[in-house]
């Protein structure tokens, strides 16, 4: 773990609005989030994402891609979609990742595709200081991205796999959902003022 230098009735909605059009936060009855996990399909940005917003909270970052197995890094850039068997072994390091910052009292970023609801079952479940941030977009958006991307294991091609894998998460989640259409600066003010001031440690504000 390293630090970062450089949809609906019930369920909260972030748009890229300015931060003062009247956002809101989330539900008061959810405790203070202390771990925030970055999910969306390959090309939203997550690492770019993640990575900015544990800067700007000054929270620890861990980018979930380092944690697959060099079998699943393979089988990905042969350009084979991983399947349930693969991303278990995955998903468990990145669970594993959250409950070491929960029981040292460490605040931290980590992005996962997390693309089912039975993947964020297992690194979110009950653990109610863990908050789920859903950057979504369009496929045009997403592919673009990825086109241009260079020296990842992840090909664009697996882009439309991911697409039909993907399980949005639903209001009981209580995600915070933010379009990525927008620069990174924008995405990220809106996933911490959804977070709340409290997020932010003393020496960030």
């Amino acid at each position: 773990m390293r630090t970062c230098t450089g949809p609906y009735s019930n369920f909260l909605r972030v748009k890229l609005r300015s931060a003062t059009s009247g956002e809101q936060g989330l539900p008061r009855l959810l405790p203070a989030a202390r771990i925030a996990v970055v999910m969306g399909v390959a090309g939203a940005g997550k690492t770019t994402v993640g990575c900015e917003l544990a800067r700007r909270l000054g929270w620890q970052f861990e980018d979930g891609d380092v944690l697959h197995p060099p079998e699943n890094v393979a089988k990905m850039r042969r350009g084979h979609p991983l399947d349930d068997n693969d991303r278990a072994p995955w998903l468990a390091a990145i669970a594993a990742q959250i409950d070491a910052w929960r029981h040292g009292g460490i605040r931290g970023v980590v992005t996962c595709s997390a693309l089912k609801r039975a993947y964020r079952d297992v690194i979110v479940g009950e653990r109610p200081e863990v908050r789920l941030v859903y950057l979504c977009g369009p496929r045009h958006v997403l592919a673009e991205r990825l086109g241009g991307r260079t020296g990842h294991f992840m090909p664009a091609s697996l882009l439309d796999s991911q697409l039909a894998t993907l399980e949005p998460p639903d209001p009981s989640e209580h995600p915070i959902v933010v379009s990525i259409e927008k620069p990174v600066a924008a995405v990220v003010a809106n996933i911490v003022a959804a977070l709340g001031p409290g997020a932010i440690t003393p020496a960030e504000r």
